[in-house]
């Protein structure tokens, strides 16, 4: 049965290892969206060319945007349901999904916290940069203590209160983001079975 569901958790947290995980074990679709948006600069598409004139000059996409293009991914369909990654990250946009899905006669069933130490995920960033260099592989740009402590703080400051807004509702299952990686993915698929 499709499930839909959130991975919150700050950067570096797991989320998007555990997200490649469901897509191969429960058929679910990742929707983060910073693929979408790259994907849709491409495409050629209205949409594309409006993402990609606001990206080009600088500028930060509007909820708007990022709300129909998980609406046209949503009308698409997956057979195992779909993962939002990197979305919500504001109450604001947290409103904005409630009322996509909604409309769209569906609903969130599980949002899962990654609980992580931030001393330890700073010790995962900079293993996983010496990693990627020692193999050759581009180092991503954020993968730096410095650049991560920004997107760290930022986290906090806009995304957190996403943690108790779905606890309010009910809604907020934590796992142990450090616990090793299959002992993550039983969790939140005991998680999923319950939802």
């Amino acid at each position: 049965m499709a499930k839909n569901i959130i991975l919150l958790g700050p950067p570096g947290a797991g989320k998007g290892t555990q997200a490649k995980r469901l897509e191969d074990t429960r058929g679910m679709v990742q929707l983060s969206t910073g693929d979408m948006l790259r994907a849709a600069k491409t495409s050629g598409t209205e949409m594309g060319n409006k993402v990609a004139a606001i990206m080009d000059a600088g500028q930060l996409v509007t909820d708007e945007i990022v709300i129909g293009l998980i609406a046209e991914k949503l009308d698409a369909g997956a057979a195992g349901g779909f993962i939002f990654d990197g979305f919500p990250r504001t109450l604001p946009q947290a409103d904005a999904l409630a009322a996509l899905l909604e409309a769209k006669g569906q609903k969130l069933d599980a949002v899962i916290e990654l609980v992580v130490d931030d001393a330890a995920l700073v010790g995962r960033i900079v293993s996983r940069a010496n990693e990627a260099a020692a193999a050759g592989q581009p180092v991503r740009r954020d993968d730096n203590p410095e650049v991560f402590a920004e997107r760290l703080q930022e986290y906090y400051k806009k995304t957190s209160p996403l943690l108790g807004y779905y606890y309010a509702k009910g809604g907020l299952s934590q796992v142990d983001g450090m616990a090793p990686m299959a002992d993550v993915a039983e969790a939140i698929a005991k998680v999923l079975d319950k939802a």
